[in-house]
């Protein structure tokens, strides 16, 4: 006997045992759901061709992977069975045929047909109308239970509504992340240096089994249910769509999207009905579901060892691809920052071939370990831009080299400032790099900078476009019959242009600071720089520490203040605009002497005689820092009354005291020295 299928079998057996341990268990799949797909057909047909070799625990007999050994079980009444998928129209009228031969019908079949959303199963039991438990499906006999964590999702009733509802009922429900809650979730994750999640279903499995329901709380989850399990009490409609009908009454939220459809033609219209508004939808979905209408249809119908014959999954093509890394580039956007391009080996998906997909930035390089010559994981949802979502470490290469960030802007060159803590690397060269072009012009002229009057984006977009300004400081260099040849710019348009930016030369040393575009220097932290050190040349030679002297800069913005005054582009461009004219009245020379330079105090309690703001106008002035909190770098703290635990934490740490009276004692004898 020929033993090659057999071994064949068995290596397709381990290889998607893997992949669903991976996929149901660690959410943390390694192969898209196409690929998947394909290797679990590929066990089907081999062993429809040798079914001597079927065993009960091969994957085509079961459903998902063992629950976690975290949760306490639950064994399922009714099983959570999986369910036949469909890829082409051609298996959606075979699965039709085989219904209606099986009913030995002649008419027309009637099914349901919603959306099959890409999120987790789970069920639910009511008894009496009260949430009594919630368990996933697990392996569809037996499921881990995370009732606690269900309690936490808002669209989960705790009491069901009306009074016609059973003694006991499970009803089953796909719970699942919307693609705005999903994006805000990654949002913060990344703010706060936590973990990416992959795509909405691997967001939503992770949080539906948190271990601490307060965490499963704070995530966006939404559930949809779709049908029931073991029932005791009340009767039933009996059609799943008067069914589902009758859920929502109780409370339990259904799709909108649901219809009913008769014969396999309008089952294939809401097929492309659906895939044409998938992209619109809020939430993700990779195919659509169909089942027969009725229950005692599908009573008769039955099942088989994992899924119902009554029902059918319809996929899309899929998003999800394969392919390989040959090279990276690095993208400058228009506010600095540098992304890093996957250069992928062309391939096929949803009708659009891929060449290029984003890998975000160094961080999720790092946290996705993807190297050059990876097979990696490939996503396009929509319209949007693809994305690397994971490498597939296995397929490796050897010596595949590693990504590396180039030191330098590669559109300008100029220094590449990545700041501890922050996952974005950006282009020091503000004033000049070309990529930020435009941005650094509508910045420079806006109402609260250099205020010129008239120059709005599409002037701006115009000015680039045409290559007649680079830096802002060619705005000064521009000529009537220049402006004037432009779009909508006729001579007196023209005129008002050159009168405006004569106008914007005078200006205050503060909004020039402020319209250089410094990453995180607004307005208000450009006006303290102005007082603090009363001139443009004090400020462009402050190192780290001279800045952070400065009250309200801390370490970060002190960094990116020295990054662009470091930079020799930046340093150019300013020579340029003082020569053209650009001046302010100069203010007084920074302090010789600010006796509390270098401190740091904090405020806690009320005082009598001033405002706490107007305490820490009086501690600025004599060049101290007011900190908003407590720490071994606090030097004093200024204690009122009702101080509270900043005044203990003071203790603590041993850092001096000084009530109100001594407080303004220090005050009196630095400002009078000081006249």
């Amino acid at each position: 006997m020929n033993k090659l299928p057999e071994k064949e079998i068995k290596i397709l057996r381990e290889e998607l045992n893997e992949h669903s341990y991976r996929y149901h268990v660690l959410d943390d799949p390694r192969i898209s759901d196409a690929e998947y797909d394909q290797l679990f057909q590929g066990l089907q047909q081999l062993e429809k061709e040798h079914p001597q070799w079927i065993t009960a625990d091969s994957p085509t007999q079961r459903v998902g992977a063992a629950p976690l050994k975290e949760f306490a079980e639950v064994k399922h009444t009714v099983p959570m069975l999986s369910l036949e998928n469909a890829f082409a129209d051609d298996d959606v009228l075979a699965f039709d045929k085989r219904v209606r031969e099986r009913l030995e019908a002649s008419h027309a079949i009637e099914y349901i047909c919603e959306p099959k959303l890409d999120g987790l199963a789970v069920t639910l039991l009511y008894i009496d109308g009260k949430l009594f438990k919630g368990a996933t499906r697990g392996d569809g006999e037996t499921g881990e239970d995370i009732t606690q964590n269900c309690r936490t999702i808002s669209m989960i009733p705790l009491q069901l509504r009306g009074t016609d509802y059973p003694a006991e009922l499970e009803v089953r429900g796909e719970v699942f992340m919307s693609k705005q809650g999903f994006a805000e979730l990654n949002r913060h994750a990344e703010t706060v240096g936590e973990k990416i999640f992959v795509n909405p279903r691997n967001a939503a499995a992770g949080s539906v089994r948190q271990l601490d329901p307060k965490i499963t709380k704070t995530r966006p989850l939404e559930i949809f249910f779709y049908g029931i399990g073991a029932v005791k009490g009340n009767p039933l409609p009996d059609t799943h769509s008067a069914l589902l009908a009758k859920l929502e009454t109780w409370g339990l939220r259904i799709n909108p999207e649901i219809n009913v459809a008769k014969g396999p033609d309008e089952l294939l219209r809401y097929y492309h009905d659906i895939e044409k508004k998938r992209t619109h939808l809020p939430y993700e979905i990779d195919g659509v579901v169909y089942k027969v209408n009725s229950i005692r249809d599908q009573k008769e119908l039955g099942y088989v060892s994992r899924a119902p014959r009554f029902a059918l999954a319809h996929k899309f093509p899929p998003e999800e691809v394969t392919t390989v890394i040959e090279a990276v580039e690095f993208q400058v956007g228009r506010t600095g920052a540098i992304t890093p391009v996957a250069r992928l080996r062309p391939v096929f998906v949803h009708g659009v071939t891929i060449s290029n997909a984003t890998l975000h930035n160094l961080d999720e390089i790092l946290r996705k370990g993807i190297h050059i010559g990876d097979t990696v994981v490939v996503r396009r949802a929509g319209d949007v831009i693809p994305e690397v979502v994971s490498a597939i470490k296995e397929l490796r290469p050897a010596h595949a080299p590693s990504i590396q960030f180039p030191n330098t802007c590669p559109a300008c060159h100029s220094v590449i400032e990545q700041v501890e803590g922050e996952a974005v690397a950006r282009c020091t060269g503000g004033l000049f790099c070309p990529a930020q072009r435009k941005e650094a012009i509508k910045h420079f002229a806006a109402r609260r900078a250099l205020d010129i009057e008239g120059l709005g984006d599409k002037l701006v977009d115009q000015l680039v476009d045409t290559k007649q300004v680079e830096t802002v400081a060619d705005l000064y260099s521009l000529t009537l019959p220049q402006l004037a040849s432009l779009e909508r710019m006729g001579e007196k348009s023209a005129q008002n242009m050159l009168l405006a930016l004569e106008k914007s030369k005078k200006t205050t040393l503060a909004r020039f600071i402020f319209a250089l575009g410094i990453r995180e220097v607004g307005e208000a932290t450009a006006k303290q720089l102005a007082q603090y050190f009363g001139a443009l040349p004090a400020i462009m030679a402050a190192d780290e520490e001279a800045l952070q002297a400065v009250p309200d800069i801390g370490p970060v913005v002190a960094k990116h203040i020295v990054a662009f005054f470091t930079e020799e582009h930046n340093r150019a461009v300013i020579q340029q605009l003082l020569h053209v004219g650009i001046r302010w009245e100069t203010g007084p020379a920074m302090p010789a002497a600010r006796p509390l330079q270098g401190k740091t105090f904090v405020l806690t309690g009320s005082l009598v005689t001033l405002s706490r703001d107007q305490a820490k106008e009086q501690l600025e002035k004599l060049g101290a820092k007011v900190a908003g909190s407590v720490s071994s770098k606090t030097h004093y703290v200024v204690a009122g009354a009702d101080a509270g635990s900043k005044l203990v934490k003071a203790n603590e740490l041993g850092i001096p005291i000084l009530d109100e009276d001594a407080f303004l004692e220090l005050c009196n004898k630095f400002n009078s020295s000081s006249r």
